[in-house]
């Protein structure tokens, strides 16, 4: 047990969380760039992209994980 938590377990936990942060930073970034030329090109609206987002959240009103 004491293997699990030693020092350099937690240095590469964090690492594994700091690549995970950058991915998705990058993923957020590519989105919003799209999204940015859908409304710019007249694809699509903000209000549009704002009502399917509310709509996705709300499809299911349990949240999909255990809350008890």
């Amino acid at each position: 047990m004491d293997s699990y938590f030693s020092p350099m377990n937690e240095v590469n936990i964090l690492a594994k969380l700091a690549d995970l942060k950058e991915d998705h930073y990058q993923q957020l970034l590519a989105l919003s760039a799209m999204m940015e030329l859908l409304i710019e090109k007249g694809v699509l609206s903000r209000d549009e992209i704002a009502q399917r987002a509310f709509e996705l959240e709300h499809i299911n009103a349990r949240p999909p994980y255990p809350t008890a």
